[in-house]
């Protein structure tokens, strides 16, 4: 009897779109034999809606559905509750969630609260890395601890910018520029700026504070920009080569990664010495710091005398057909067929204990 999985998709987050792109990857390449699957899409006003096909989703018309379909919090039941459009009420049993959010409201330990209150299994890392991780402060303070080399920051407050010049006094004390700013909590660059002077660093921390009450004014860094994925759980640990971007426009922002053609990716490319174990190494002591599980991805600067500086992690990095994540692990042998089964046996391994 094939068991039953919920891909959850879209999202209230800015990455929206791009949490729809890496659902229709995912989908195809759940194994049909083993899952019956549920689609369920939550759109950008919140409302959870039954999808019915691939199809929909590319083409955006499940955005219009009438079907409403949600995940129960009651740990007895397992199950969704789909409520049809002749006013009649059905539940379906899960066994298992794939959670395919990026950013705020389901890459944030959101979701994963409401999936630990149904008991019921999930795809990815828990609430407690979920949430640090999100946060690019938190994950700092973290990362500190470790002795990994990472941008200089300064943290700023949304209120304070009520005092902006003071604001700008105290980033100019620590930082030189150009600087980069950014919202702690927005993902996929949305709301990232690069401020080349005192004018432009305070329209860069306005646009931030518009994304997140928390805000990142970082050093610039000159390097080429790396990723490396990571699969698995404490005990045992995956641990991909390494890809770089090689960004068309002057940062890697949200059109540059999901829009722009020009924007390149390189797989296993040459670093300067031993540039390439120190972020395999750094990426498996972040992951393990803030008690992942299952996948995520983590993102270094290197520089041209090798050194390497950590950037961020996500722990639900993009999984669309262009994606580094799935990208990474193909190029060691792993399909996506094979990827995305690994993912659901570790969801069941974990509740299952």
């Amino acid at each position: 009897m094939k068991e039953t999985i919920v891909v959850l998709f879209g999202g209230q987050s800015s990455e929206h779109v791009v949490s729809c792109m890496s659902a229709v990857n995912v989908i195809q390449h759940i194994n049909q034999a083993l899952y019956q699957v549920f689609l369920i899409g939550v759109t950008q006003e919140g409302s959870w809606l039954l999808v019915n096909s691939v199809e929909d989703i590319d083409s955006g018309a499940w955005r219009k559905g009438k079907i409403k379909a949600v995940l129960s919090p009651d740990a007895t039941e397992k199950c969704i509750i789909i409520f049809s459009e002749d006013g009649t009420i059905r539940k379906e049993h899960i066994d298992v969630v794939f959670p395919v959010f990026h950013g705020l409201y389901g890459e944030d330990g959101t979701i994963q609260g409401l999936m630990e209150l149904a008991k019921i299994p999930y795809v990815g890392c828990g609430v407690l890395s979920s949430a640090v991780s999100m946060d690019k402060w938190y994950t700092k303070i973290i990362v500190e601890q470790l002795g990994i080399r990472q941008a200089q920051y300064v943290p700023v407050m949304r209120q304070e910018l009520k005092e902006m010049e003071q604001v700008v006094d105290r980033i100019e004390e620590t930082l030189s520029y150009p600087v980069f700013v950014k919202p702690c909590n927005a993902g996929s660059s949305r709301g990232v700026n690069k401020a080349d002077n005192r004018e432009a660093l305070k329209e860069a921390l306005k646009e931030a504070a518009n994304h997140d009450r928390k805000i990142l004014v970082e050093e610039t860094i000159v390097g080429h920009e790396i990723e490396c994925a990571v699969l698995g759980r404490t005990e045992e640990i995956k641990v991909s080569g390494v890809g770089e971007i090689l960004a068309a426009a002057e940062f890697y922002d949200f059109d540059a990664k999901y829009y722009n053609q020009e924007s390149k990716t390189v797989v296993d490319p040459v670093l300067p010495g031993d540039a390439t174990e120190k972020v395999r190494m750094a990426a498996a002591q972040i992951f393990k710091a803030v008690d992942g599980y299952g996948l995520a991805r983590v993102d270094f600067f290197v520089t041209q005398d090798g050194e390497v500086i950590f950037n961020e992690i996500n722990t639900m990095p993009g999984f669309t057909a262009i994606s580094m994540y799935p990208v990474l692990w193909e190029a060691r042998g792993i399909s996506k067929e094979e990827l995305v089964e690994k993912l659901i046996s570790y969801a069941k391994e974990r509740y299952h204990g």
